[in-house]
Parts: C-alpha cells; structure tokens; sequence
C-alpha cells in the first residue's frame, strides 16, 4: 500500500500530522467545545423552508458575494458595521486560511501566542509559512506590555490573537489587543470564535475596528450558535481587506444552501443564542467545582474550562474515557479540558472526576 513517505510530497509537510479530535460514540462528549444544545424547532423549521426555497435554483451559481447574508451578519454584530465590512466562509478555519493566503505565504511569517489554538500553525504551514509561538505571561495571560515586546522582537507579518484563547479560555484586554497592533507592521487578527460567551460587561474587539485598516475580527456560527454543522465561520474589517481576501477566495466558495441555512438562522439569532447564559452558568460551576477538588482551575470567558494539577493527563482522560465520557487532552503538561454541557452532562463528569480523585489519588499533582 502507497503511503505519505510515498508521494512527492512538499518537503514542508513531510512529517506533519493532520488537526484531529476523537470522534466517539460516548454518553458525554464534552471534548470540542460544542454547543450541547440542538437548533431549537422553530429556527430548524425556518432553515428549513429557505433551504427549500433555494433548491429549484440549484442550476445556477451562488450569489458570489453572498450579499444577503453579509447584511444580516453585520446587523447581527451591530455597532455601526455594514455590510462591506463583513466576509464569510466555510468555517472561521477558511476565513483564516483565506486571510494568510493574501497576507502570509512563503517567504512571510505567522505568530500567536502559545499555547493557542493548535490549527494556527498547521494554517501557517500550509501557505508555506514560518509559525512564531510567542510566549505568554503566568497562568496562560497576555499583558499590553508583554504583547508589544513580542511582536517588536519577532515582527511577524501577521499576529493571530484569540479572544478567548483556545485552549485556555484567557481573554485578552482591549489594552493588549491595541498594544499589539500598534506595535505590529502586518495584519493583526482577533479571533473571537468564542466571543458570545464572554462575561458581561467584557468589550469585543469589534470596538477597536474604527482607524485600525490592519485589524480583523474573526467569529463563527459554529460555538455560541449552535452551528457547528453549518460550517459559517466571518469576518468584519475594514472594507478593504474583504477586497483582498477575494484575490484568492474559490468562485462562489459559499454554497447557496449554506447561504440559505445561515440567513436562516440570523433571522432568529436571539432564539439561537438563548442558551449561552446556560452555557455561562455551568462553565462557572465548573469553575468552581473543579477548584473544590484541588486542582488548578484557569480563567476562562469561553465555553470550556482548563484545569491543572493532574499528574498524568493521558491516563486521567482514559478514566474519564472508561466512564464513557470524552474530554479534551491538548498535550499542555498536567492539564485537561472539558466543555461546559448541559446541567446533567456537567453533573456527570463532576461526579466522574470526583471519583477518579477519591479512587486514583496519584492521578491529582
């Protein structure tokens, strides 16, 4: 059988491992950071009657600039952004890939600041990028100070800041974000694929877009939307780098289903998001819970919650695993990551996690 080591392949990628999750028939999985509530009936029924209007035109191409939907996304972000503003794709995944195919490439360089979301560097190797993993401050934590002396060292081409950090759920100040790009040359992205479930009160990046033509904010359909199926991921920037990024966007990338199944649901989009503050709820009983039991629990404004002080992390997910519950081990030494479920998938793995205490004491640091 042909393998990788095979093919003529670019030297780059020899040696690379593709993104990946489990994928588990499990009685909770909590391991991706999913919305663990399904679309609500009445935005499905209407998905499904503007799916079904778009069928007979199935013929035809999409509308290329997907023009109705660049209008219900900037009106459901709000504050003063229009529709030039606004760029979609098929997931937030392209809409960075698209944005580092115009402003990376070979040659160029990418940087975040680690640990940070594990697809930025495989994105960055893909346009034949060099990847800068920048570090952070105690407690996974990102000052305005420490921001700028990075991006002065290292003036990377673009700076990939996510808001709340995956996997850590750290949220960044606006002061960090605007150090960063004021001392950044290149584009600087804020990925805010978590953003709705930040507190309230915490400002979005969206705020610093005014004046700042190298400032994108990146959202998805995907977490707080309950979309994750859809594959929806956008923009909002200044006008200008929409007009770039369609120098080498595919013709009509967005299906005119995905089109239709995304109007669809930003015409209820406050029935969509009527279960964040759930959602919130239990990521900050998480919060606490965890941190009753001795571990080391970090601050998060995401959906999810990374604690510390396990011993063995690889062994502690097979128990969790046994129990036929899936949680997230991303390789960070003597942590973990669970999603906030529902109330009784949140009980479950509290409850699991509390026995595996009580039974493996020397599985806790």
């Amino acid at each position: 059988m042909t393998s990788l080591d095979d093919l003529p392949l670019r030297d780059d990628l020899r040696g690379k491992r593709p993104y990946g999750a489990p994928q588990e028939e499990v009685r909770v999985s909590i391991n991706v950071n999913e919305n663990p509530y399904p679309v609500p009936e009445a935005v499905a029924t209407n998905v499904i009657q503007k799916i079904a209007r778009s069928l007979p035109g199935l013929n035809r191409y999409p509308d290329r600039e997907f023009s109705e939907l660049r209008e219900r996304l900037a009106a459901y972000l709000g504050g003063g952004i229009v529709s030039e503003q606004v760029w979609a794709a098929n997931g937030s995944n392209e809409v960075l890939q698209q944005l580092l195919q115009v402003f990376a490439g070979p040659g160029r360089t990418v940087m975040g600041f680690g640990p940070t979301y594990s697809m930025y560097s495989l994105l960055a190797q893909g346009v034949g990028s060099e990847w800068i993993a920048a570090e952070r401050d105690e407690d996974f934590e990102l000052s305005p100070e420490s921001a700028r002396r990075a991006v002065l060292a290292h003036r990377p081409d673009v700076l990939l800041l996510c808001s709340p950090n995956n996997p850590t759920g750290t949220p960044l100040s606006l002061e960090t974000i605007r150090a960063a790009y004021e001392a950044a040359d290149g584009l600087v992205v804020v990925d805010e694929a978590y953003g709705e479930f930040r507190p309230d009160g915490m400002p979005s990046a969206l705020e610093l877009l005014p004046g700042r033509p190298r400032l994108v904010v990146s959202r998805t359909m995907s977490k707080a939307f309950a979309y994750a199926g859809a594959r929806l991921g956008y923009f909002a920037a200044d006008p200008v780098i929409a007009d770039a990024v369609r120098l080498v966007r595919l013709p009509y990338h967005l299906s005119a289903i995905t089109q239709a199944a995304a109007c669809g649901a930003l015409e209820f989009s406050d029935v969509m998001l009527s279960q964040v503050d759930l959602i919130r709820a239990q990521r900050d009983r998480l919060v606490t819970e965890i941190a009753a039991l001795g571990y080391r629990v970090y601050r998060s404004a995401a959906n999810f919650v990374m604690f510390g002080g396990v011993a063995d992390p690889a062994a502690m997910f097979q128990e969790f695993y046994r129990r036929s519950i899936l949680i997230r081990d991303n390789g960070i030494p003597g942590c973990l990551r669970v999603t906030a479920g529902t109330e009784s998938e949140t009980t479950l793995f509290l409850e699991a996690l509390a026995e595996i205490t009580r039974e493996r004491p020397e599985l806790k640091a």
